[in-house]
């Protein structure tokens, strides 16, 4: 039925650009404040939609303006959204985005109705779960809910892609083991995989060795690197220039679950998907920052693609 099924998080983005980040108590103005789709499983399934994949959103959103915003952006990537749940009483997901003129952001999300997305949800879903490829998981919903999902993906025979952000202080091993690859950036890899130092192919290595059957590490401009059977490999980045790194990674982690779907080895997968975020980060904003695979012709092409 689908290549792609993401369960995750459906947040309203409200940016504001400013000239440098305040300090301490200190108040700096921005520009007007722009409000976007935006949440990490919302991003990846958006990403997933615009390159051509067949995917569909399990999430929560709230009966207010900012859930009409949510659905209509997915409607317009072309993501089924039949099985959002609406909750009429809750309201929907934020995220407060902060972006400094080097292009880097900071965020602070309120979960809102994403909060409630429950295995019960996960449970009514479980004929969706086993007629997608793949399912695509994040952590800014319940774990138990993210447990759930990974177990009844398992149980289906449907591969399981994990991006466990915001990074935890440590993984289940059962849902650790899921990941066939798990996605982290290098924040991630090095909270994850208990080395402080380093580099990503050591990281990749250790999460292997806690249970993880691979592992892409993204390293923004500078590429990726992929870590599964076959061994380690470096993915080359694109050089671009940054506007905004807003929802970079779930563009990533889209591109990859699509061509994953699509049957590609993971390091093709990847070359891809570096491509798909070299062009996000020249936008502003998640996804409307996203591209088609028409506009990709826009970027160079890595080496192997």
């Amino acid at each position: 039925m689908y290549d792609v099924l993401v369960v995750g998080s459906a947040n309203a983005d409200l940016t504001v650009r400013v000239e440098r980040r305040p300090g301490a108590g200190e108040t700096v103005l921005g520009t007007d404040l722009v409000e976007t789709a935006g949440g990490k499983g919302a991003n990846q399934a958006a990403a997933a939609a615009r390159l051509g994949g067949r995917t569909a959103l399990l999430a929560r959103v709230g009966g207010d303006a900012f859930g009409e915003l949510l659905l209509a952006a997915q409607r317009e990537a072309g993501t089924d959204v039949a099985p959002v749940i609406v909750d009429a009483a809750a309201r929907t997901g934020t995220a407060m985005i902060i972006v400094s003129p080097d292009g880097d952001n900071s965020i602070v999300v309120s979960p809102g109705a994403n909060a409630a997305l429950s295995p019960r949800d996960v449970a009514a879903a479980k004929d969706i779960i086993a007629a997608s490829s793949v399912v695509s998981l994040q952590l800014e919903i319940p774990m138990e809910s993210v447990r759930a999902a990974a177990a009844t993906a398992e149980d289906a025979c449907t591969r399981v892609v994990l991006n466990p952000s915001p990074a935890p202080e440590a993984l289940a091993p059962e849902l650790l083991a899921s990941a066939d690859p798990l996605v982290v950036n290098e924040h991630e890899a090095r909270q994850l995989s208990g080395l402080t130092d380093g580099k990503p192919a050591e990281w990749a290595y250790a999460l292997r060795e806690k249970g993880a059957r691979s592992v892409v590490v993204t390293l923004g401009g500078d590429g990726a690197l992929v870590l599964d059977a076959s061994g380690a490999q470096d993915v080359p980045g694109v050089r671009v220039k940054a506007v905004d790194t807003t929802g970079a990674g779930d563009a990533f982690t889209g591109a990859l679950v699509t061509r994953l779907a699509r049957g590609d080895a993971l390091p093709d997968a990847a070359r891809f998907a570096v491509r798909v975020g070299a062009a996000a980060v020249t936008r502003p904003g998640a996804q409307p920052s996203y591209p088609s695979l028409a506009e990709l012709d826009e970027l160079p092409e890595l080496p192997g693609d």
